[in-house]
């Protein structure tokens, strides 16, 4: 039993959607690698690039800030390339790849929340940077600044790629300018500017050595590892590189490796040219807290392009709405991937990327008018440890699992080949991220306070490693896809839910639905329970699987309790980081108010986990309610499915018996004279046989017996090849309606040999019935359905349209019109009124209720057309009277051979 579903029209809408949560399809990827790659690297505009540079340096000096930006820079090329090359060989994005990269098809949702708060932690950033543009230039207040840099990204990333593509095509030229000039023109005027910038100790020199700090040189790694989740933007985009072929090798290595790990060759760079105006920034008087902000720093550089202070402000606020801008965007529309990704699989509900789009841009401005960028450094430098020990398992199993064979060399995302959870990725992460948070916050002592980030990189790689061969890498794949793994990826299959054309490279076979399922039907399925991932599921389409009842989803204590303490953790986890967030943003000027502020927000914190232990449980039972409730409106659906199963072939076994009983009443005829004509030739014979042994047969008499013999033979042999005929019309009919075979045939031919079935119906009433349908139409569909529903509508009319006695017509003709046949039943009876062509369908509904009227036969012709035949049929008034039932089908079934096509196995 399928239960159909209906996206909404932006959601069907895939130059909106951008295959959000699928493999991005072959015929969507028409861009080519050059300007795939442009696009991709639009979104290295980010001036937190400059900040963190600027923010870095100034904290920690030049000596450890620029050794630390060439190390990190240096291991986020390595970890980004294994990355960008899978997610542009399977055209996934960084959730689809890490799926089936050794975290599950649950456990990837960890993930994803971090990366979704990667995407709003920076659009907060640079939200809030070009805020304070906008306050610089022209005065805006600060809020307002906000709300504006927020708000305008949305309608920018409304239509995904295919807009940004052109965002990006037309900035990138100005923006490239705007960029390099400030530069040039500083180191021709003031070469002298790099010795100052080597020298450069720190804000606070005097507690700074001359020479590198091992622990300064940690801390500064430390921020600068957040950046490392920017390569999940970057394959955003690269997953739709077309397929790599030796035509295009060059262009495609090419754009893979400039536009993902090449980011960070320019991101390292903009790192550097932010330390450099920022020591600039602080000669030409600018304090330091606002040598950290971007707008400043590109004022104090464009300072030696122009004379005038005014023009010099205006090129720089420019250049930061057009950064902000081309960033944002990319930032915007990774976070509505991201959290499509989360709920898709917490709630089993998408109701589209561009929903999620607007909960990120809130997100971001929620924490931008908190005062994110005040907390820069502390920020990062702990999102740093959760993003590195995700990345380092990850990556441990593309560059040393796959390769040696302990995990599926395949990318694989779809829900119905993956484990829940997979203990390789999300061991590996729990153990890194915990150690390094722990080493962060100082349990281990200063210096793997310093080394939290490179500490998560070791523990998440070697713990992967050391996991998959415990495990024997028997968590990766929970049932192997037999059925589309040799399959050209890009051929199409229909989607027995949605009904919807994909590439086979999305779809799996579904036992519980007996039907061909795209991927994300398939994850947002709440019916079947994973029940294709059962020992004795199975994978063929004659396997039967048992509907799940209200037993199958009993409340599970261990389940129960499992959910509880993980949405508790995650609630207090976020809770307390609000509280810690808002405890840095107090500006507080004694240690006793501190500590009396520290207490307050402590005890608050306290206060509120009773009450967020009280809302995961509530949340816990109401989804346990939910769950039961469907498993319950399930059960009775498959009741009401059994029952109307049982009723429909109750209904097909009466018609077969009349069509039985009018093949008797038809036969009688002709096999009466065969054997009237055949005793009358043997009385005859033996008559001459007498005469001729008594020897008085006469010539005439002789002559007499042979005209009888050659009539009577005409006669039987006539009659016999009238009731062969009948035969074999019926047999075909009986057949076809039993077996539902699907083979070629002529409509003609078939609609005539099925009108000689209903014959017998039509004697003792005064209606004709006339075929109306040229030669050489060829089907390649159902003959038997096609049967059913015109002996259906032809004893409709039969019963409804006419009166007893009435003289009427009945005309169906047939004929083509490109790939589809519309046939045409039209009677000149009494009609249907307007108010009940909604209804005629309805199961049970007739308006002959006592008076031998079922309800189900135009039911029964409704469904066949719509789920065996892959058709529609309609109905309207015909002119002067009557009414005309039309029926548009498809020349060539679109049904797999392999789906039930009968009602038993269409979708509804």
């Amino acid at each position: 039993m399928r239960i159909k579903r209906d996206y909404q029209s932006w959601v069907a809408n895939e130059t909106l959607e951008d295959y959000a949560l699928r493999y991005a399809a072959s015929s969507y990827r028409k861009w080519s690698p050059a300007l795939l790659a442009n696009t991709a690297l639009g979104g290295i505009s980010f001036l937190a690039l400059e900040a963190i540079g600027a923010s870095i340096t100034l904290s920690f000096g030049f000596h450890n800030a620029f050794p630390a930006i060439l190390v990190v820079c240096a291991l986020i090329f390595l970890v980004s390339v294994p990355i960008a090359f899978y997610s542009s060989e399977a055209n996934v994005d960084i959730d689809l790849l890490t799926r089936g990269a050794g975290f599950g098809y649950v456990g990837s949702t960890i993930t994803s929340l971090i990366y979704a708060s990667f995407t709003f932690i920076f659009f907060a950033l640079e939200a809030a940077i070009l805020a304070q543009a906008l306050e610089l230039a022209v005065g805006m207040n600060i809020v307002i600044g906000y709300l504006l840099s927020s708000l305008l990204i949305i309608p920018l990333v409304f239509f995904g790629v295919t807009l940004i593509n052109q965002l990006q095509r037309w900035t990138q030229p100005l923006w490239a300018v705007l960029l390099v000039a400030p530069f040039v023109f500083v180191l021709v005027q003031d070469p002298g500017v790099l010795h100052r910038w080597a020298a450069f100790r720190g804000v606070n020199a005097a507690s700074q050595g001359a020479g590198i700090d091992l622990l300064l040189f940690g801390s500064a790694a430390g921020v600068l590892f957040s950046l490392m989740g920017q390569i999940g933007e970057q394959v955003d985009y690269l997953r739709f590189l077309p397929d790599r072929t030796a035509k295009n090798r060059l262009s495609w290595w090419s754009a893979m490796l400039a536009a993902g790990p090449g980011w960070i060759v320019v991101g390292g760079l903009k790192l550097l040219a932010g330390s450099l105006l920022a020591v600039l920034a602080l000669q030409d008087g600018v304090s330091p807290v606002d040598a950290v902000v971007p707008v400043h720093l590109y004022v104090t550089a464009y300072r030696h392009v122009f004379d005038s202070p005014a023009l010099a402000l205006t090129v720089a606020v420019v250049f930061v709405v057009i950064s902000q801008v081309k960033i944002n965007v990319t930032n915007a529309y990774a976070g509505s991937l991201a959290w499509s990704n989360v709920f898709a699989r917490l709630t089993h509900y998408h109701p589209g990327r561009v929903v999620w789009l607007v909960f990120n841009v809130m997100i971001a401005l929620l924490l931008t008018l908190l005062g994110i960028f005040k907390t820069l450094e502390t920020v990062l430098s702990v999102y740093s440890n959760l993003v590195i020990a995700w990345l380092g398992a990850l990556v441990a199993d593309l560059v040393v699992l796959k390769p040696l064979g302990v995990s599926p060399r395949r990318i694989e995302f779809k829900r119905a080949h993956l484990y829940q959870v997979n203990p390789v990725g999300c061991g590996a992460m729990l153990i890194a991220s915990v150690v390094s948070t722990c080493a962060f916050a100082g349990l281990f002592g200063d210096v793997a306070r310093a080394y939290s980030a490179f500490l998560a990189l070791l523990l998440a790689f070697a713990s992967a490693i050391v996991i998959a061969y415990v495990t024997g890498g028997r968590y990766y794949i929970a049932r192997a896809d037999v059925r589309y793994a040799d399959v050209p990826r890009n051929e199409l299959v229909r989607c027995c839910i949605c009904e919807r054309d994909y590439e086979a490279a999305d779809m799996a076979w579904c036992p519980f639905n007996q039907g061909s399922i795209c991927s994300l039907c398939c994850g947002l399925d709440t019916h079947c329970r994973d029940r294709c991932k059962h020992p004795d599921a199975g994978v063929a389409p004659t396997i039967t699987v048992d509907t799940p009842g209200p037993g199958t989803l009993a409340p599970h204590f261990g389940r129960r309790i499992g959910r509880f303490f993980g949405l508790f953790v995650i609630a207090a986890t976020a809770t307390g980081a609000v509280f810690l967030l808002s405890f840095r943003l107090i500006d507080i000027a004694g240690e006793f108010a501190r500590a009396q502020i520290e207490g307050v927000l402590l005890h608050t914190y306290a206060a509120t986990l009773p009450l967020l232990a009280f809302g995961a449980w509530w949340i816990v039972l109401s989804q346990e309610s939910r769950e039961l409730a469907q498993a319950d409106l399930l059960q009775s659906l498959h009741n009401l499915e059994a029952t109307r199963k049982h009723l429909v072939e109750s209904e097909k076994m009466a018609s077969l018996g009349g069509l039985v009983a009018g093949v008797a009443h038809e036969i009688n005829t002709p096999v009466g004279i065969v054997v009237s004509a055949a005793s009358y030739l043997r009385d005859r014979t033996e008559s001459v046989g007498g005469s001729l042994a008594r020897q008085e047969l006469t010539a005439d008499a002789l002559d007499a017996f042979l005209r009888d013999a050659g009539q009577s033979t005409r006669l039987m042999l006539s009659n016999a090849d009238r009731a062969a005929r009948l035969v074999q019309s019926f047999k075909q009919i009986a057949v076809d309606q039993v077996s539902e075979a699907r083979r070629h045939f002529d409509l003609g031919d078939y609609i005539r040999e099925t009108v000689v079935s209903v014959e017998p119906k039509m004697r003792g009433t005064r209606v004709s019935l006339r075929v109306e349908c040229p030669a050489g139409i060829v089907m390649d569909s159902f003959p038997g359905p096609l049967a059913q529903v015109l002996t259906n509508l032809i004893v409709n009319s039969l019963t409804h349209a006419f009166a007893p006695g009435e003289t009427g017509h009945i005309v169906i003709s047939a004929q083509r019109r490109g790939d589809e046949i519309v046939i045409e039943h039209e009677d000149d009876g009494c009609g249907i009124p307007d108010a009940l062509h909604e209804r005629i369908f309805e199961p049970f509904f007739t308006t002959r209720r006592g008076a031998g009227g079922s309800g189900l036969g135009l039911h029964l012709a409704y469904a066949l057309v719509a789920r065996a035949l892959g058709g529609t049929l309609e109905v309207r008034n015909a002119t002067p009277r009557g009414a005309v039932f039309v029926l548009t089908l498809p020349r060539v079934v679109r049904v797999p051979d392999t789906a039930a096509p009968g009602l038993s196995g269409g979708a509804s």
